[in-house]
């Protein structure tokens, strides 16, 4: 019998969705039916999405009115229910369902204009249709504008655990409207205001100077402070997505409190709590196990606890929001599910200090106490 040698293909390298990401800051009043009206001579059709607390604001009345029955002309919009619960694959497929129905091909552009829920699900959804179309971006939180919109990660939830089907798939165009923020609700400011601290706490000593010196300022959402900050964490996190696509090294650093707040949000029940309420928590979690393993000093531990508690956010080790017994058990049973793990062990993004900021797998034994 002859030998056979072995061999490799080898493949162009695939960036998905696009090589490059426009952004765009505008401070004018948000008027979408101006800013999306059709090109002339452009065949290219556009999906938009929107949810329904977003389709209701008064910025987007006249944008939304030009839409039959959600159609006009070759464009369409859809509209989703409000919230985390419905960031599920069922929505991406009613998406992507929509556009197959409309005749939409892999030239034609999607849009998702709301927070963060409707920003993965649309850029899933534009990933999945005829193996990729472009997608634009409007956010309309803080949250999403200075965290989910950039970077390219996009997906749905599954079986009451975050974000667990995705992919990477950046946007083409992200347009900042930062007016939107006079819309959100005081839980919805917060929960984006806990996203831009744990940037600062990465990468940035003058913005978490300004959380511990400006609260009155943020708090009350004065214009040039909120675009101040959307600023810096929209640059910082652009500057580690460049360094760091797929997350193979400094990007997973962005976790930082998303291990014990997802936990929480698994526990509590997603939707319970927002996002950002159950970060903040987990950022309180992650700089007291640093504490705890001598990784930073106790008095940054101390420093900030109290910056968060300046903002109302929940700094006790068993949080408020959960109930019942056995709950350091709980939520550590649900870490152990997050997809950040390479082992028997959870993988935690702590710190040594401000912008010290490194990976670790940590004993379920050295978690239980900063749990109780």
């Amino acid at each position: 019998m002859e030998n056979y040698s072995n061999f490799n293909i080898t493949y162009p390298s695939v960036h998905p969705g696009t090589d490059v990401t426009q952004i765009e800051f505008h401070t004018e009043t948000p008027d979408l039916r101006q800013f999306f009206l059709p090109e002339e001579n452009n065949p290219q059709k556009r999906c938009f999405v929107t949810d329904a607390t977003v389709a209701t604001l008064p910025y987007m009345q006249t944008f939304v009115s030009q839409f039959d029955d959600g159609r006009c002309g070759s464009d369409l919009l859809i509209i989703l229910g409000s919230g985390e619960p419905y960031k599920t694959i069922e929505s991406v497929l009613s998406i992507v369902e929509t556009a197959l129905e409309n005749g939409f091909s892999r030239n034609d552009l999607f849009v998702g204009i709301g927070g963060g829920v409707i920003c993965d699900l649309t850029g899933f959804a534009a990933s999945l249709y005829k193996r990729g179309a472009a997608v634009q971006f409007v956010p309309t939180t803080l949250l999403s504008m200075v965290d989910a919109s950039i970077g390219g990660k996009t997906g749905c939830d599954f079986k009451s655990y975050k974000n667990m089907i995705g992919s990477f798939f950046p946007a083409q165009k992200i347009c900042y409207f930062p007016e939107f923020i006079s819309t959100l609700s005081e839980a919805q400011f917060r929960s984006g205001l806990a996203e831009a601290f744990k940037t600062a706490l990465l990468y940035d000593a003058e913005l978490y100077d300004m959380f511990r010196t400006k609260s009155s300022q943020i708090l009350s959402r004065e214009p040039e402070t909120i675009c101040t900050i959307i600023q810096k964490c929209s640059k910082a996190k652009a500057e580690v997505v460049e360094k760091d696509f797929t997350e193979k090294n400094i990007r997973k650093h962005l976790n930082l409190g998303h291990t014990f707040g997802h936990a929480l949000e698994t526990l509590a029940g997603l939707g319970t709590v927002t996002h950002g309420d159950a970060v903040a928590w987990g950022i309180g979690r992650a700089v007291s196990l640093s504490a705890k393993l001598d990784f930073c000093k106790e008095s940054y531990k101390d420093e900030v606890l109290h910056i968060l508690s300046l903002y109302g956010w929940d700094i006790n080790p068993v949080p408020k929001i959960a109930s019942g017994g056995g709950i350091s058990e709980r939520l550590i049973q649900i870490m152990h599910k997050d997809k950040k793990n390479k082992s028997d062990k959870i993988s935690i993004v702590l710190q040594r200090g401000l912008t010290d900021t490194f990976t670790q797998e940590v004993e379920d034994g050295d978690i239980l106490p900063i749990l109780r």
